[in-house]
């Protein structure tokens, strides 16, 4: 059976059930190293992620996985373009593409002509991507080696 995906505000994310699901150890391998979050570091990191939501052509919320919170996933305007996030707790990989999707779909709606997805070095490349990809390139951002797919939006 499929499972139900919701998107939800962050001002809906219960914090105390983000919280460990942001500082899991599986979770933020793939990702730039930081600090972990405390609970008062986490609420500033979540105000940015709801301010970002009222910036044109943005979108962040949380991913709720048949009622579950499964993790969380952003258009976000970085350096200059337009970006994909999608953060997702191990215990539901498996939905990245269904939310990709899905985030591709607010990106026509939102008129893009492009967005990027920057991957860790430390993943693999993803072979579905690479065959939509405009460009695949390794970038660098804030110090951190990436995996960077250009994909048009159509």
């Amino acid at each position: 059976m499929k499972k139900k995906i919701e998107y939800i505000k962050f001002d809906d994310i219960d914090q105390e059930a983000f919280l460990p699901l942001v500082n899991s150890q599986r979770v933020r391998k793939h990702l730039m190293e930081h600090a972990l979050f405390t609970p008062e570091t986490l609420t500033q990191w979540m105000a940015t992620k709801r301010a970002l939501d009222s910036e044109a052509g943005c979108k962040a919320r949380g991913i709720l996985c048949d009622g579950k919170l499964a993790g969380w996933c952003a258009i976000q305007y970085e350096e200059g373009q337009y970006e994909i996030a999608i953060i997702i707790d191990d215990s539901h990989w498996g939905l990245g593409k269904r939310v990709f999707k899905d985030m591709m779909q607010w990106a026509r709606e939102f008129k893009h002509e492009e967005v990027y997805i920057h991957f860790l070095h430390t993943r693999p490349e993803y072979k579905f991507l690479k065959k939509i990809a405009k460009s695949v390139q390794k970038t660098e951002l804030y110090g951190n080696k990436f995996i960077s797919y250009q994909l048009a939006v159509e």
